[in-house]
C-alpha cells in the first residue's frame, strides 16, 4: 500500500510537513553554516590539520611549504654517494633535490574539505575540527638530476642483449652465435633504496653522509638459443683454452685452419668424436704448412705442425664438460706451448691417422664444437654446447714425479752451414712423470673416474754445427 499524506488527518499532516520542513531547514543551516566556515578560512588551512604532527590550521598554504623548505635547508649539504664496484660519484641533497615535497604537502593540506563533494568536506572538516587530522610527510628527489649524475657508469656497465643465431647445412651449424643476457642499471632498485634512506635523512639535525648502491639488472634477449634449434644446444657445457705465443708464422696458420676445420661440427648423443677423422688428410695438399712435430723421437718440420695445439684445447674443454675421454695420448716430451697458462700434463698429441684424440658425447642432446681465435694475445679457446645435464666436474692439481734433467745437448757437423754457426734444430726439456684424476658426478653418484698419465722424456737439444769452408 502507497503512502499518501492526502489520507492523514490535519493534524498528522501538520507534523508530516513540519518534519520535513525540519530536515529541509537543518540541512539549509549546515549548509549555509559550512558556507560560512568556508568563506572564513578562504585561503587558510582547516583547523585541527597537521602534517606531521605540526598543526597548520590557520595557515596558508605557503606557510606549509616555507616550512618544509626550511626543513629541506637544514639538510641541503647531506652528502649523497653513489657507490659501484669501485667507482663512486658524489653529489648533495641539494642538487639531487632531496627532502621533503614542499609543494605537494602545502597542496594536500589545504584542500582537505575542498573538494567538489559536499557531504564529504563536511565530514573531514568536522573530523579535523573535532579530533584533528594528521597527514604522513612525504619526500621527493629528482629522478632526472639523478639519471644525470650516474650517466658515467650507466654507460660503462650497460650490456645490450644478444639475440641467438643457429644455421644448420649438411650436417654442420656454419652460423652460431649463443644468445647473451644484457645488463644496465636498475634505476628502479636504487629509487627504492633512495626512497628508504630519505626519512633518516631528513631526520638529521645535520648534515651526514649516505651510500647509494647503483644496482644492476639482467635484461634477457628477444631470442633465445634454445629458441632457434631443436638439437638440446642450449648453453655452454665446457671450454678450454690454450696459449701458443711464440709459435712461428706457420704453426699459427696450422692451428687456425684446424680449428676453423672442427667448428660448427655437430657430436650426436651416444657418438664418439674422432679428431684424426674430424681432420682428415694433414698434408700440404690439404693446406697445411709445415712447421715443428715431434716424429720418430726427433723434432722436425712437418705438415701440419701446431695441430696438436688444437687437440689439446679440445681435450680440456671435454676434461672440463665432464665426457668421457676415449683415448688420449700425451706428447714424448714436454712442450713450452701448452705450459704457457697450464700446469704439465694436460695436453693430447694427434698424429693423423695413427695417433687420435677421442670423447663421447654421453649426454641426452647434440654438443656443438665451436672454436674461436685471439691472434693477437695467441689464444685458442672451444667451446661446447648442449644441455647441462647436472653433473659436476673436479679434475685435481696435476702431481709431477720422477723429474730427469735434459740430456747434454748435441751437436751434428753440417757440410750445408758455414763454419763457426750453429743452428739449432731440437730444443732441451725436462723429463717427468706427470698424472691428474678427474671425477665427474651426477646427482650425487660418480658416473666417472679416470686418471690421466704422462711420460715425457728427458729431451736433448741438438745443434747442426758448420763445417762449410
Amino acid at each position: 500500500m502507497r503512502f499518501s499524506p492526502h489520507r492523514l488527518t490535519p493534524l498528522a499532516k501538520s507534523a508530516f510537513w513540519f518534519c520535513i520542513g525540519g530536515v529541509l531547514g537543518f540541512f539549509f543551516f549546515v549548509s549555509f553554516g559550512l558556507i560560512i566556515f568556508q568563506k572564513l578560512h578562504e585561503g587558510k588551512i582547516y583547523e585541527g590539520i597537521s602534517v606531521q604532527g605540526i598543526n597548520f590550521g590557520g595557515k596558508t598554504k605557503e606557510d606549509v611549504a616555507a616550512y618544509f623548505q626550511n626543513k629541506n635547508e637544514q639538510i641541503a649539504d647531506t652528502k649523497i654517494v653513489f657507490e659501484y664496484a669501485s667507482d663512486q660519484i658524489a653529489t648533495t641533497a641539494r642538487e639531487l633535490e632531496l627532502g621533503y615535497n614542499t609543494l605537494l604537502l602545502a597542496d594536500q593540506a589545504y584542500y582537505i574539505g575542498r573538494s567538489n563533494d559536499r557531504l564529504t568536506n563536511l565530514s573531514l572538516i568536522l573530523e579535523s575540527y573535532l579530533h584533528g587530522l594528521n597527514l604522513p610527510a612525504s619526500y621527493s628527489f629528482s629522478q632526472t638530476n639523478m639519471k644525470k649524475l650516474i650517466q658515467p657508469i650507466t654507460e660503462n656497465v650497460y650490456k645490450e642483449p644478444v639475440n641467438a643465431l643457429f644455421n644448420f647445412q649438411d650436417g654442420r651449424v656454419i652460423t652460431f652465435r649463443p644468445s647473451n643476457n644484457g645488463q644496465e642499471v636498475d634505476l628502479k632498485a636504487m629509487e627504492n633504496e633512495i626512497a628508504a634512506k630519505i626519512f633518516s635523512i631528513v631526520s638529521s639535525r645535520e648534515p651526514q653522509t649516505v651510500t647509494i648502491a647503483i644496482s644492476l639488472k639482467t635484461t634477457k634477449p628477444e631470442i633465445t638459443t634454445d629458441k632457434v634449434n631443436d638439437l638440446g644446444i642450449t648453453e655452454l657445457i665446457g671450454e678450454g683454452r690454450s696459449l701458443f705465443q711464440g709459435s712461428i708464422p706457420n704453426r699459427i696458420f696450422n692451428i687456425t685452419l684446424a680449428s676453423t676445420r672442427l667448428n660448427g661440427i655437430l657430436v650426436a648423443p651416444n657418438e664418439t668424436f674422432s679428431m684424426a677423422k674430424a681432420l682428415g688428410d694433414v698434408s700440404s695438399f690439404t693446406g697445411y704448412k709445415q712447421a715443428f712435430i715431434i716424429q720418430n723421437g726427433r723434432t722436425i718440420l712437418g705438415d701440419g705442425g701446431g695441430v696438436c695445439q688444437v687437440s689439446t684445447t679440445l681435450f680440456r674443454a671435454a676434461l672440463n664438460a665432464g665426457l668421457p675421454i676415449i683415448e688420449r695420448n700425451a706428447h714424448s716430451y714436454r712442450v713450452g706451448y701448452y705450459e704457457q697458462d697450464s700446469p704439465p700434463g694436460i695436453d693430447a698429441s694427434v698424429y693423423v691417422p695413427t695417433v687420435d684424440f677421442k670423447f663421447t658425447n654421453d649426454t641426452n642432446h647434440h654438443i656443438l664444437i665451436q672454436t674461436t681465435i685471439d691472434p693477437v694475445y695467441q689464444q685458442l679457446s672451444f667451446q661446447l654446447y648442449g644441455t647441462k645435464d647436472g653433473r659436476e666436474v673436479i679434475i685435481g692439481k696435476p702431481v709431477i714425479t720422477g723429474q730427469a734433467p735434459a740430456p747434454a745437448p748435441l751437436y751434428q757437423d753440417d757440410p750445408t752451414i758455414q763454419k763457426g754457426q750453429l743452428k739449432q734444430i731440437d730444443f732441451a726439456a725436462v723429463g717427468a712423470n706427470v698424472y691428474f684424476t678427474r671425477q665427474v658426478s651426477k646427482n650425487g653418484k660418480v658416473i666417472i673416474s679416470d686418471k690421466f698419465v704422462s711420460n715425457y722424456r728427458p729431451w736433448q737439444a741438438v745443434y747442426l754445427r758448420g763445417t762449410k769452408e
